[in-house]
């Protein structure tokens, strides 16, 4: 067997499992990589098939582990530690590593064919025709989901449902933990802000809305009204007010005047809270793209702006009102 050629099962480790945790928690963000290169997975020979990965750990382990049983190469190209879809934009899963990783692994004398099997996500990045004239490997694409490269490889082709990109709750409950962690950032001061301003109530409102934004959205995301996440997002603040509303509406505490400012308050506080949250997950959905983001950006980012800067002016003065200095 070539010296360079590293052996690889499809068990998964406790450590690999914990790896997997880590970069769901946006620990280490960079670190979730393998070595670049040609592995064996079970007892290959030079008639089984080739498929290719990226050195994210997370892509490389979901590829072998779903392939149990199966005697078969796995090539990984040097995607610095970027999954397959986010690489194959980049370039770093593309035309020039695929053919690179093929010749310094001397992959033709490792087989007698000359095909390799890509993951569809990959083929952004590849142009097939460039990859058969430089090494004289041919390209197929493989499923979206490597649960189905068995089926795929045993039927010699990929149904209709094979090819259908999907988003489900499972999916985007997985996202949530990454999105949670990054969210601190905006929790903190936010809290902090608030609590000077309206206390504990302002810290539970700030609490829920960033939840609400990282956590609530992506569960509710294809439920939510409208087309733009961001306007999704601003419906969403908006409903989960509505427990803080009519809280202050049964208090009773305020007079008309305050109560009526703290209300708008809250809707124009939370709202773009959740709104930006909700923009911030266009990163993670399959479906939007970098022009369509823009066009949020830049339609919806003032509105929220706007919004927060009225709204925290309105908790002020209720504020004020409310401890009779107004």
């Amino acid at each position: 067997m070539n010296e360079q050629i590293i052996g690889t099962t499809s068990n998964l480790t406790a450590h690999d499992r914990i790896d997997h945790l880590q970069a769901r928690l946006g620990l280490n963000r960079m670190g979730h990589k393998v070595v670049p290169g040609l592995y064996s997975l079970g007892t290959p020979d030079q008639r089984s098939p080739v498929l290719v990965s990226a050195n994210y750990t997370l892509s490389f382990n979901a590829l072998r582990s779903s392939l149990a049983g199966t005697d078969c190469y796995i090539l990984v190209l040097d995607t610095k530690g970027v999954n397959v879809w986010c690489a194959a934009g980049k370039g770093t899963f593309g035309t020039e590593e695929l053919v690179h990783r093929i010749q310094v692994t001397g992959l033709e004398r490792v087989v007698e064919h000359r095909q390799l099997i890509l993951p569809q996500l990959g083929a952004p990045g590849v142009a097939a025709h460039q990859v058969k004239k430089s090494t004289g490997f041919s390209v197929s694409y493989g499923p979206i989901r490597a649960s189905d490269l068995q089926e795929y490889m045993r039927e010699g082709k990929a149904s209709p449902e094979m090819r259908r990109v999907t988003f489900p709750w499972r999916d985007r409950a997985v996202l949530t933990l990454v999105e949670v962690k990054l969210s601190l950032k905006y929790l903190i001061p936010l809290s902090i802000i608030l609590f000077f301003i309206a206390g504990i109530l302002g810290v539970l409102v700030a609490v829920v809305a960033v939840l609400g934004g990282t956590v609530l959205f992506p569960l509710l995301l294809p439920h939510l009204p409208t087309r733009d996440l961001s306007s999704k997002g601003l419906i969403l603040g908006a409903l989960l007010s509505l427990p803080f509303i009519a809280w202050l509406a049964y208090d009773g505490s305020v007079n008309a005047l305050a109560l009526a400012l703290l209300i708008l308050a809250l809707l124009l506080i939370m709202s773009p809270v959740v709104g930006y949250m909700a923009l911030n997950f266009t990163g993670c959905t399959t479906y939007t793209s970098r022009t369509g983001v823009k066009k949020e950006i830049f339609r919806w980012v003032p509105v929220m702006v706007a919004m927060l800067i009225v709204g925290l002016s309105m908790l002020s003065i209720s504020g004020a009102m409310y401890w009779g200095w107004l």
